[in-house]
């Protein structure tokens, strides 16, 4: 299999970094093809545990490349305290490859979301104020600065201090604050000396990987209902983190992908605003959140907890063409008397046939439930899925039954060998 895509079937935060780690051993390459530091990936090694916003998942396996593909706008500030937070912990990132193509974020776009957030007053979308959905603007617009720019220090000193001159005239009209040019030119341009050895092709490198047959594995920030089309549009992220994204994030063509893995909670969570049928608030809630330790790992923000949602994870297959489903943070749910798992959506006492594409009626659903036995004992220590209790090993059945697709790994613990994997 030349390409496995990890992707997010909820709204982020399944935990993609624990089973693209499991997943990296056998690869060659990890990229990420999308989002920026926006998005943040745990990683739990023994009693170390690692916050990752940029660098890949993979960086962790002396023999994978980690590429930063394309479709990821990239901070280098935050970029360089992780990769400095690494090395200091004894992680190299010497392999890391940043794409020539992948465009820069710049203060500039971290203060139009600022304005553009507060704008919305109590419609905020939620966003993180990384300066993501700016500087996906800039790309669409045509006036982006690219990391391949760097190339050229003379002419990437211009570009930024032209771009940084007239996004103050912006800011200006718009009330905003006032940019330090000079200090943004020249911290900019040691960015840019700094990041060059780390810039390549990494469209070439992936093909010429892939014609050695090396394994290579695209991993997505975010999830399916964040993308930016398919996702509960406005509360979205500005990129595309469904598979269809991973084709243009990396470069690589979508008849070189033979395996997608969609990543899914045994519950749901969200951060930020939107519409959440299975939505738990209060006591049950809580104590989810408090087991879980479901907080954002790049903004803190406590996650809102809700019930696994089937009719989500079915359209998330179908969006992705999911090839199979690791269900994580089973073991989250080890002390609960039951378990409810959401099996369809009803709206004026009509049963809905999918997913619906109206965020409004998707506020309105009525979810249907199947209450599930819980298994009231620990199951971190459980390696095959034989040894699952007979209740754990109905709710992941009851997965595969509704979504028509096998769930292949299971996660039992955060730990890298704290998981089932099924044959």
């Amino acid at each position: 299999m030349p390409v496995t895509v990890v992707v997010g079937t909820q709204w982020g935060d399944e935990g993609k970094a624990k089973i693209i780690d499991l997943l990296a051993h056998s690869h060659h390459i990890v990229a990420r093809y999308q989002g920026g530091h926006n998005a943040g990936h745990t990683v739990v090694l023994g009693d170390q545990r690692y916050a990752l916003q940029l660098v890949p998942s993979g960086v962790f396996y002396d023999h994978v490349t980690p590429i930063i593909g394309n479709g990821v706008v990239v901070d280098l500030p935050t970029l360089f305290t992780e990769i400095d937070g690494l090395e200091s912990r004894g992680v190299s990132c010497a392999r890391l490859k940043v794409s020539s193509l992948a465009h820069l974020i710049f203060p500039w776009h971290q203060s139009h979301d600022a304005l553009s957030e507060s704008a919305l007053g109590n419609n905020k979308i939620g966003t993180t104020l990384k300066g993501i959905g700016p500087a996906y603007a800039d790309k669409a617009r045509r006036v982006g600065i690219r990391a391949g720019d760097v190339r050229d220090p003379k002419r990437f000193c211009n570009l930024v201090r032209e771009r940084a001159l007239t996004e103050q005239r912006v800011l200006d009209s718009l009330g905003g604050e006032k940019l330090d040019v000079d200090v943004i030119v020249q911290r900019f341009v040691e960015l840019g000396e700094r990041v060059l050895p780390y810039v390549a092709d990494t469209v070439n490198i992936l093909h010429d990987a892939l014609d050695k047959g090396e394994q290579v594995l695209l991993e997505g920030a975010q999830a399916t209902f964040l993308d930016i089309d398919h996702g509960t549009y406005p509360f979205v992220t500005s990129s595309n983190p469904t598979a269809g994204g991973a084709c243009s994030g990396s470069g690589v063509g979508p008849r070189d992908i033979t395996r997608i893995v969609g990543i899914a909670k045994a519950y749901t969570t969200r951060v930020g605003s939107g519409p959440f049928p299975t939505e738990l608030i209060g006591e049950l809630g809580n104590r989810i959140v408090d087991i879980g330790h479901e907080f954002g790992t790049v903004t803190g923000r406590r996650r809102r907890p809700g019930w696994l949602d089937l009719v989500m994870l079915r359209h998330a297959a179908r969006l992705n063409s999911l090839t199979e489903i690791a269900l994580t943070k089973l073991d989250i749910l080890d002390m609960f008397e039951t378990v409810r798992v959401c099996v369809g959506y009803e709206v004026d006492g009509k049963k809905l046939s999918g997913y619906p594409d109206n965020p409004e009626l998707l506020g309105a659903v009525i979810p249907k439930y199947a209450d599930l036995t819980g298994w009231k004992t620990s199951v971190r220590e459980v390696r095959t899925f034989a040894d699952l209790p007979v209740q754990a090993r109905a709710l992941v059945e009851l997965v595969e039954q509704n979504v028509g697709v096998p769930v292949t790994m299971i996660g039992v613990g955060p730990e890298r060998n704290e998981c089932v994997v099924r044959s």
